[in-house]
């Protein structure tokens, strides 16, 4: 006998499969609770920190103001972010982390050897807080970021500090001339992080390289040294390396 009933009717589907994320509610409530706590004293403690720093005060509290006024990462429907995902091969997930406090980017910037004569670029610069670190120990600093609004917004509080925002996509940004990279490297998936990684190979060689969770795993990225750090989220791994093309070829000994 045949069974003539019609194929199951799939069920609505959901962006970037966020319901893998869901909490039960006293979970999800001590979890927020946290991160406004962490959010608060960092917070805090970057204000004091920047009274060292006053000429970059106002760019920072600018950047604060306008995620106060609008953040497009809440905004995953809009036509610019459907065409900003569909260019760059990405996913709205891939775009949602949490910000790098001024303190904890000082610290590691210092740890990676940052100082006058070094060129930071932060690849998915966000709001620009690791490039205001860059400035406060006098190195360049140069982000890119794939939102125009976003980048229309927090450019010109970051341009007086002498700090560049750019729009595009972070896996065709030159960086030939980069002593410094920093991505958040944990958010990627597995085909944004590949075409990534074919791109860091562009860079100079002694490039080093910041990541933050995990290394890059692949042939030519050497020195892995990683220190625990403070997030808005809690404390994570930044990584240290750098890239050393000869690595690959060098023969065996």
């Amino acid at each position: 006998m045949t069974d003539n009933a019609p194929p199951p009717v799939p069920g609505p589907r959901h962006d970037d499969a966020l319901d893998a994320y869901d909490l039960p509610f006293l979970e999800r409530l001590s979890l927020q609770l946290q991160g406004v706590v962490i959010a608060v004293v960092l917070r805090v403690t970057d204000l004091l920190l920047l009274h060292f720093r006053p000429r970059l005060l106002r760019p920072y509290l600018g950047l604060w103001w306008q995620r106060i006024l609008r953040t497009p990462y809440r905004a995953r429907r809009t036509f610019e972010m459907a065409r900003v995902l569909q260019a760059s091969g990405q996913s709205f997930r891939e775009l949602m982390y949490g910000e790098t406090p001024l303190v904890t980017a000082l610290r590691f910037l210092k740890q990676a050897g940052v100082g006058p004569g070094s060129r930071v670029v932060d690849l998915g610069a966000g709001r620009g807080r690791v490039l205001l670190a860059a400035r406060w120990l006098g190195a360049g600093a140069h982000g890119v970021e794939l939102l125009a609004d976003h980048v229309a917004r927090v450019e010109p509080w970051l341009r007086p500090a002498g700090i560049t925002l750019t729009v595009g996509d972070m896996t065709r940004e030159p960086l030939t001339d980069a002593t410094h990279v920093f991505c958040n490297w944990v958010a990627f998936s597995p085909e944004t992080k590949a075409r990534l990684v074919s791109h860091l190979r562009t860079c100079s060689p002694g490039t080093r390289i910041i990541t933050v969770t995990r290394p890059i795993l692949a042939e030519g990225f050497t020195r892995q040294v990683h220190h625990w750090m403070l997030f808005t989220w809690g404390f994570e791994k930044v990584w240290l390396q750098e890239y050393r093309p000869d690595a690959i070829t060098a023969p065996r000994q």
